[in-house]
């Protein structure tokens, strides 16, 4: 996400204009941005620690949290089980961990200004890409298990949610028979989440001055 500050140069002396160019830095420029009466960096430190505390808040997110004796609490196998022990996470694994690690890495990219007053400032977030290059299943590295809340998971019907020192999470095994024709209700986890903060980072661009 990208936007361009256009300062009048109309209303500005050759000399002045050429001043802020040769003199000014990105990161003076950066701490001297206005949202409205807060400052910029301040503004963006705050969305970016609650957009972490919404993602920590999503169901699904909870849900793998919480570990392999959680409850189905976001409802995706039809309430049996957990969706930690039915990815087939390792007792122990902190899934979510690496996408809060890149949500933290968000930032804020300014330019220094140029001659005709411009400067150009750049909010970046992690894409669904992003997230989905750091969420690999355990047991299949090249898939994404962000990916597949979203599109699916099979193997429902084969899950029994039992303790068992075999499984990788302690708490669930695929048995041979299948015990119900239950099927995984996938849903928009990561890119629903990304597309709603985009939109709000977008607001606060379109507010910016200097």
């Amino acid at each position: 996400m990208t936007v361009k500050l256009k300062v009048d140069s109309r209303a500005l002396n050759k000399e002045l204009t050429q001043s802020i160019a040769r003199k000014n830095n990105a990161t003076q420029i950066r701490n001297s941005l206005m949202v409205g009466n807060e400052l910029l960096t301040k503004k963006f430190e705050k969305m970016k620690a609650q957009m972490i505390k919404d993602f920590l808040a999503h169901p699904v997110t909870k849900e793998i949290m919480a570990g392999p004796s959680s409850s189905n609490s976001s409802g995706l196998l039809g309430g049996y089980g957990n969706l930690f022990s039915f990815i087939g996470f390792n007792k122990g694994d902190d899934p979510i961990r690496p996408i809060v690690d890149l949500l933290n890495r968000s930032l804020i990219k300014v330019s220094r200004a140029t001659l005709r007053g411009t400067i150009s400032v750049t909010i970046e977030i992690p894409s669904s890409k992003d997230i989905f290059s750091v969420t690999p299943l355990p047991w299949a590295p090249g898939i994404s298990w962000a990916q597949r809340i979203e599109v699916g998971m099979s193997g429902l019907g084969w899950y029994m949610n039992k303790a068992s020192s075999s499984s990788r999470s302690t708490a669930g095994i695929q048995v041979e028979s299948k015990l119900r024709t239950s099927i995984f209700s996938n849903t928009k986890y990561i890119s629903l989440f990304v597309s709603k903060w985009q939109k709000k980072f977008l607001e606060v661009e379109k507010n910016i001055k200097l």
